[in-house]
């Protein structure tokens, strides 16, 4: 999960890049990186950090030109960390072209070997979005005529993307001297919207990951790029579009919903926060057809995104609703934090518990998902140390038994707190008293319900079954031999870090 974001303006785009990574923030805050074109010239910067901490004014002032493309960073694949791989990612063969993707390709090690065999092309990192993107500079090169591009020729490039590439992506890119360019797998697993902007200069466009990103910078909402569509913007706000794809079809990241996106963002025609009042509803119905035995006192959420879920829960089962927790908002969300240790460790310095809503009562809480169980683990304890009688623990999605190949940090099933233990078992493992999860088939009715044209979901993390069908438990075995190596260097690299200090 990253976010991304480009824009086609009528005044410099810098402040409006900026301001919008600023809002997808919640997708990563591993890198951010911006690129900027005045005429056929790129201007970069990118590092390590949070964006505020990545920009400063000598920065913002080096990004000239009116389109560009930005990116944040969130660590699946490659080196977490590693500034060499905080993106746009930049070639300059057989045209400039910068690259921010989001998502995560299944095929990497294939296409890596028919680079370097077939299209002659060298890879410097471990990253998949610099697979991407050097598969788009081939297909581009495949499809110009005398060195000139037309959108003809790019999208033709695109479907040839397609036709290479599996796994999930979602991309934004500049061409240099051509324009600002924008597509979406043949899945759509990962989103990506458009927003237009009517000025006295002219007509501007914008495409991001969330919509939430036009929003705060004027723009409207146009719509969704459609699974395996390509759109094209030159400088002059020229805008063209066309589907690249055999068979494409829209199964969008249930995820999104459930965690990733901010409630305010409107996705695939689907309001988040909508689905998450309704997870909150299809969870109350279970809790009073099978868990009516449970004497709750209090309904409290886990801030933030399971708060419209608990809301509405107690709202349907009559209870009282308080909040619990004071969440300090600048220690950054664990489930997408690298590292076991450091995830731990910030949970409580995130959260604090207010002890007159836990003692001597009996409480249900409820978050959006439990992913390795470590911040539940965590926060049970804090409500038993503020008092609480009994602690019952809700969860708005079924348990996460399988691991995300598309873009989320799930790629391993041993750091899945529900692979191989039953309910009754994570509820001991995680301290509480009882544990209530969300039925998958109310997971998708909750979001179906918004917009019934989308019948299909990417919902693999909960039942195994992997959309573009090209996952094989060996191609499993292989993520987690790749994760227990990747620990175990990490292991290593903080020894010796822990020697250097005592020395």
């Amino acid at each position: 999960m990253c976010g991304i974001l480009g824009v086609v303006a009528t005044t410099p785009a810098n402040q409006i890049i900026y301001d919008g990574l600023m809002v997808l923030q919640h997708r990563g805050q591993d890198a951010a990186g911006i690129v900027t074109a005045e005429n056929a010239q790129f201007h970069l910067h990118k590092g390590s950090g949070l964006v505020r901490d990545v920009f400063r004014t000598r920065n913002m002032r080096a990004l000239v030109g009116n389109m560009g493309i930005g990116h944040v960073r969130y660590p699946t694949a490659g080196c977490a960390g590693s500034a060499a791989e905080a993106q746009p990612l930049y070639v300059n063969s057989p045209f400039g072209i910068v690259l921010g993707h989001n998502g995560n390709l299944t095929n990497t090690e294939e296409l890596k070997r028919e680079l370097f065999r077939q299209d002659l092309r060298h890879v410097n990192t471990n990253s998949d979005s610099e697979v991407l993107l050097n598969v788009l500079a081939h297909e581009l090169q495949e499809a110009t005529t005398n060195h000139k591009l037309d959108p003809a020729a790019i999208f033709a490039a695109i479907s040839g993307v397609h036709r290479r590439c599996r796994g999930a992506y979602a991309v934004v890119a500049m061409i240099a001297g051509y324009g600002l360019l924008a597509f979406r797998d043949p899945h759509g697993i990962r989103p990506l919207v458009i927003g237009k902007n009517e000025t006295a200069r002219g007509r501007e466009y914008m495409v991001a990951s969330e919509s939430v990103a036009f929003d705060t910078l004027g723009f409207a909402l146009l719509r969704d790029v459609a699974p395996g569509e390509a759109v094209f913007i030159d400088p002059a706000g020229n805008f063209y579009s066309r589907q690249c794809a055999a068979n494409a079809a829209c199964h969008p990241c249930i995820f999104e919903y459930v965690y990733l996106a901010r409630p305010d963002s409107m996705l695939d025609g689907i309001s988040v926060y909508e689905t998450r009042l309704r997870m909150g509803e299809h969870l109350a119905d279970k809790i009073r057809d099978q868990y009516s035995d449970l004497d709750i006192d209090v309904v409290i959420p886990i801030p933030d995104s399971s708060r419209p879920s608990a809301m509405q829960l107690a709202n349907r089962l009559g209870l009282t609703y308080r909040e619990g927790f004071i969440k300090n908002r600048y220690i950054g969300r664990t489930f997408i934090m690298p590292g076991q240790s450091l995830r731990t460790k910030s949970v409580r310095q995130k959260l604090n518990a207010i002890g007159v809503e836990f003692k001597d009562k009996n409480v249900l809480l409820v978050d959006d998902s439990i992913v390795r169980g470590t911040t539940s683990r965590e926060i049970v304890q804090m409500a038993r140390e503020a008092g609480a009688r009994k602690v019952y623990f809700a969860s708005a999605a079924p348990p996460v038994r399988f691991p995300n190949v598309y873009g989320i940090d799930m790629p391993s099933a041993q750091e899945l707190i529900a692979t191989g233990r039953s309910d009754d078992e994570i509820a001991l493992e995680i301290g509480a008293d009882k544990l209530i999860y969300q039925d998958l088939s109310a997971l998708i009715e909750s979001v179906r319900q918004v917009n019934p044209k989308i019948t299909r979901f990417e919902t693999s993390c909960f039942d195994g079954r992997y959309v573009t069908g090209d996952i094989t438990p060996g191609y499993l075995a292989r993520l987690q031999a790749q994760r227990d190596d990747d620990a175990q260097t990490d292991a290593a690299a903080q020894l010796d870090l822990n020697l250097a200090e005592v020395d």
